[in-house]
Formats: C-alpha cells, sequence, structure tokens
C-alpha cells in the first residue's frame, strides 16, 4: 500500500500545488518585508536627517562642531541633563513602586471597595492634565515643595499611576489564578506569591510602564517648568528657554534637540525586547 501511494504523492501535480504553496508564501514574506522596510525608512529619515542637519554648517556639506559648542556654550547642558535624569528616575520608581502592588492587588485580591476604588483610578485618566495644575500647585505651595525636585517628583508620579495601575492590572488579570492558588496551598502569603511568583512573571509590563513614564516625564515641559526651581531645570525647558533668551539659531536649536533625545532613544534601545512583549500583553493570552 506504501508503494501504491508513492506516485500519488509524488505526482507532478501535488509537486506543482506545493511549489505553488511556498511560492506564494515566499511572495508574501517578500511583500511584508518590503512594507516594512518602506516604512522604517519613513520613520528613520527624519531623525537620521536632523542628526546630520546638527554637524553641517548653514545647511551646506561643510562638517563642523559649532553649533554643539555653542548648545555646551549656552546653557548649562550637564547640570540640566542630571536634573533631568533625576527627575525622571525618581519619578518611574515611584510610579512603579505604587502601580505594581496596586495592580496585583486589584487583579487577584478580593476586598471590599475594590471596584469601587480602581473605577476611581481609572477615572483619573480621563481628567486633562491642565485642569489640575492650579490644585497640585496650591497643595503643594502649603507644604513648601514648590520649587523644589521632591515636589516635581510627586505630581510626576501622581499623574502617571492611573494609567500604570490600569496596565498592571490588566497584565496580572491575564495570568492564570492557579499561580496564585498553587502558592496559598503550598502555604506561601500573597506577599511571597507576588515577590516570588507574580513579579518575575510581570517584567516585560514593568519595564513597558517603565519606558513609557521615562518618556512621559523626561520630555514634558510645563511641569517641571511650574514647580522646578530656576537654577535647577530639565533640558526641556533648558531647550524652550534657548529660544527665548538668546538670537535663534535653528542649528543651535537642532542640536540641541538631538542631545536631549540621546537619553531617551538609548532606554528604547535597551529595553527594546521587554518593550514589545509589554505592548502586545495579554494578546496571545
Amino acid at each position: 500500500m506504501v508503494s501504491a501511494r508513492l506516485p500519488d504523492i509524488l505526482s507532478p501535480d501535488a509537486l506543482t500545488g506545493t511549489e505553488q504553496l511556498i511560492a506564494g508564501r515566499r511572495r508574501r514574506h517578500l511583500a511584508a518585508s518590503i512594507t516594512l522596510l518602506v516604512i522604517g525608512v519613513a520613520l528613520i529619515y527624519p531623525l537620521v536627517d536632523v542628526i546630520i542637519a546638527s554637524f553641517r554648517f548653514q545647511g551646506t556639506g561643510t562638517f563642523t562642531l559649532r553649533y554643539w559648542r555653542a548648545v555646551f556654550h549656552q546653557m548649562p547642558v550637564w547640570h540640566q541633563l542630571g536634573v533631568s535624569a533625576l527627575v525622571t528616575g525618581a519619578s518611574v520608581a515611584g510610579v512603579l513602586a505604587v502601580s505594581v502592588p496596586a495592580g496585583y492587588a486589584y487583579a487577584k485580591l478580593s476586598f471590599r471597595g475594590a471596584r469601587v476604588i480602581f473605577g476611581v483610578t481609572i477615572a483619573c485618566m480621563m481628567i486633562p492634565v491642565e485642569s489640575m495644575i492650579i490644585p497640585e500647585y496650591a497643595n503643594l505651595a502649603k507644604v513648601g515643595l514648590v520649587g523644589s525636585v521632591l515636589g516635581t517628583v510627586l505630581v510626576f508620579v501622581g499623574l502617571g499611576i492611573p494609567l500604570s495601575v490600569f496596565l498592571m492590572a490588566s497584565y496580572f488579570k491575564s495570568l492564570p489564578d492557579a499561580l496564585v492558588e498553587s502558592g496559598l496551598v503550598d502555604g506561601a502569603g500573597h506577599l511571597r506569591i507576588f515577590l516570588s511568583i507574580m513579579l518575575p512573571l510581570a517584567l516585560p509590563a514593568i519595564v513597558t510602564i517603565g519606558v513609557l513614564e521615562f518618556l512621559a516625564v523626561w520630555n514634558d515641559l510645563l511641569i517641571a517648568l511650574l514647580f522646578l526651581p530656576i537654577q535647577s531645570q530639565t533640558i526641556a525647558v533648558g531647550l524652550a528657554a534657548l529660544q527665548g533668551n538668546h538670537i535663534l539659531n535653528t542649528y543651535v536649536l537642532v542640536a540641541g534637540s538631538v542631545l536631549s533625545a540621546l537619553p531617551p532613544m538609548l532606554v528604547y534601545m535597551l529595553f527594546q525586547r521587554y518593550l514589545v512583549a509589554g505592548l502586545t500583553m495579554g494578546v496571545n493570552r
């Protein structure tokens, strides 16, 4: 019977159909690759063009570092980068310290008022930031935290918590309840389950929230301008001041923008693998 079937399997029609199937898959793969390549070039070209423009003299082909030297001459670059790193790092740490355990509690624990509290937290996402600036400023002024790094960090943490809690709760809900139940059966408490089981599994979501919060805080202008002291401003505020306090030179501003964009690009490249997994969290679950 095996020999009788071999001609059917190896018949010209069967081979032709298989070859057509493989050829069709190759054409679709090639089309998808070309499409992604075109999209990638379209997205990367402006960034590359801006970087090149920061090293060209008045838009010509002559290489120069004068615009980069002008940035360091007109701005306290290292101080502003340090302030940006301090505020951003503290804000990201504060948001994660609150949102990760809160997301686990909303997703896996049953306690009175959980739905109401979670609903209020989610509702805070719909409040415009601009409408909260004056109340936040008044509250911080009462405790003497206006014009301080601590007060600015508290504002960023408060603004970042609602979305972060929602994302963490969604991720923890996508994890099987059997993980928690098996831990309870083995005698572990919820703290031990959270630290030993859930926290490692939630690493993609944690990195995603951290990167998103990093980008939001690093590029923020309004809150840093209002709540930080004048002598300690972020690089984003420094670039905005560069346009107002000096004769505007587009190429100097371009060089400063490239300098400000380097840390976010570095963070994205370092955590790209986790970021992609976190952005698709729950899709295949």
